[in-house]
């Protein structure tokens, strides 16, 4: 009897034994890998690593997420961060600050992304202090009596090494600048003069760029001057600025700032290495009477300044001699080694053989850490610059008057409305016009998932200026035909979809693959995404609780 019930037992316990072994099994996933061996050697191997939940991958997309929004008179600001880490720590940051006045002098609001290599030390560094470089840089520009150099590099200093604690966090501010104040910041030249506006970020990009690269070299120089009886090279690796000096000018970063200037509907682009930014530009249909009928114009503001960009290859160039060609750009790399051709720090690729040696030698001697040697062909340094490329365009925004003006964009003309900030790990996964789709079917309100193959009829583009492409082919990933529209915040959305969007399983994949092997298959990515709207009504405007005298040391 026993023998007889147990068999029906059997059959209907089995699909469910079956279940539970597949679900048990799909968790987790194999990976090939590349270690070392022992000997130094590279081999192969396949690791089984654990499948992250889908639960798990929204949290870890919305982990750092988020949205800000300012509202002025006749305008809304809206602006939303993101980051997800491939490195570990993560090597990328973002930074942004709205300075706020009164009685119509406009506002200034600045927002950028770093992306650092070989480190996190100069992205950070550069997320406390970019900004505030630029700022004071303005602030000088129709002063009658321009500060000294010396008052200068001392504010940059002062931001350079401040706390430790400091140092590592990132600029996140809303500035409110009252009558009092606003000598600390005047206002920026005439809608008429953007080349002395582009001129000044270029200044502040290279003067900051070249304090971070002096900061050892000062600190080695002092060490020498107190004891002048030893002409020794000391060891100053247990020296306190030792490692807060020399990491930042070793490891690199590139940097992607916009400011946009309200007060003359002005917008400024820098770019110094291979981030990008890119415009959303809203031409609405006039032949159709509803609002929402019309395209998006995609406008690229920067070029991925790599080598692989023939403009940048050529400047390389032509900045050394005829008989380093070959050498100077080999493999779409700076002396085949760094992809960006622009990045503040890579001291490696700047400060001379030489004093690289000296530096080492003072700072990093009986310390965990080294400096890679110089590149085979390094001759005649430096190879990167900190320069930056400045763009300027006009920007058409409501008027904050309630009047039209000849900088005010009527409903029937062309305007734009978001601008998105974002390191290449971004751009390595999707397009420009991918971007500018997704963005604008988030503003639209799409919801759930959308065949790829739809968005384009749903959300309508146009070609604006075109990419410069400055990396290797764009990684092309299996299956995800659909696009997912689930993320409140559009910098999160963008990053789910450039890793699977709709096609969980792929998300799921990729974002499941732990430092230092996801290194292979995706990079840190961070984005930043800027959008305005009208607002009819009159705000109270309030500022956060930053008190006057830490507004002032920003400034």
């Amino acid at each position: 009897m026993l023998r007889r019930a147990w068999k029906p037992a059997l059959v209907v316990a089995a699909p469910a034994l079956g279940y539970f072994y597949y679900s048990y099994r799909r968790q987790t996933f194999d990976l090939p890998v590349r270690e070392r061996a022992p000997d130094g050697t590279a081999t192969m191997t396949t690791r089984t690593l654990p499948l992250l939940s889908m639960d798990a991958v929204d949290a870890r997309i919305r982990d750092k997420a988020t949205i800000h929004t300012v509202s002025r008179p006749g305008i809304i600001w809206h602006h939303s961060t993101a980051s997800v880490a491939a490195n570990d720590p993560i090597e990328d940051a973002t930074a942004n600050q709205v300075i706020r006045r009164d009685q119509g002098d406009g506002d200034l609001l600045f927002f950028a992304v770093m992306d650092g290599h070989g480190g996190y030390h100069t992205s950070q560094l550069l997320s406390r202090v970019l900004i505030n470089a630029v700022a004071l840089e303005l602030s000088e520009l129709d002063s009658p009596a321009p500060s000294a150099p010396s008052e200068w590099l001392g504010a940059v200093k002062r931001a350079l090494w401040g706390s430790p604690t400091a140092r590592t966090t990132q600029s996140d501010v809303d500035i409110h600048v009252s009558p009092s104040s606003r000598t600390t910041l005047t206002p920026l030249p005439s809608a008429a003069e953007p080349a002395r506006v582009a001129r000044a970020i270029q200044k502040a990009f290279m003067s900051l760029d070249a304090e971070l690269l002096a900061a050892p070299v000062r600190v080695l120089a002092a060490a020498l001057d107190a004891d002048k009886k030893n002409l020794e090279i000391p060891d100053l690796s247990k020296h306190p600025l030792a490692l807060p000096a020399m990491l930042p000018a070793m490891s690199g970063s590139c940097a992607l700032l916009a400011l946009l200037d309200t007060a003359h509907r002005n917008l400024y682009v820098a770019c110094t290495g291979d981030s990008r930014a890119v415009a959303g530009i809203w031409e609405p249909d006039t032949s159709e009477p509803s609002a929402d009928k019309g395209r998006w114009r995609v406008e690229v503001l920067s070029e991925d300044q790599t080598a692989r960009n023939p403009a940048e290859a050529a400047r390389i160039r032509g900045e050394h001699p005829a008989d380093e060609a070959a050498d100077v750009v080999r493999n779409g790399r700076v002396l085949g080694g760094l992809e960006p051709s622009r990045a503040f720090g890579d001291a490696r690729y700047k400060w001379s053989s030489g004093l690289q040696e000296t530096l080492a030698r003072a700072f990093l001697t009986g310390s965990d850490r080294a400096m890679r040697a110089p590149r085979q062909g390094f001759r005649t340094p430096p190879y990167v610059t900190a320069r930056p490329v400045v763009t300027h365009r006009t920007l058409e925004l409501p008027s904050q008057h309630h009047n039209q003006t000849e900088h005010s964009a009527p409903d029937n003309r062309p305007a734009l409305r978001f601008i998105v900030l974002a390191t290449d790990g971004l751009w390595d996964e999707l397009s420009s016009e991918d971007v500018v789709r997704l963005v604008g079917g988030h503003l639209k309100g799409l919801k759930g998932t959308v065949p790829k193959s739809a968005l384009p009829a749903l959300v309508p583009t146009a070609s604006g200026t075109a990419a410069i492409e400055g990396k290797a082919a764009r990684r092309q990933r299996d299956g995800g035909a659909k696009w997912a529209f689930v993320d409140e915040n559009p910098s999160a959305h963008l990053i789910r979809n450039a890793f699977g969007g709709g096609d969980t399983g792929a998300l799921r994949r990729v974002l499941s693959i732990p430092a230092p092997f996801a290194r292979r298959h995706r990079d840190d990515v961070s984005v930043t995404v800027v959008w305005w709207e009208s607002d009819n009504t009159q705000p109270n405007v309030t500022s956060l609780n930053i008190d006057r005298d830490e507004v002032k040391a920003k400034l």
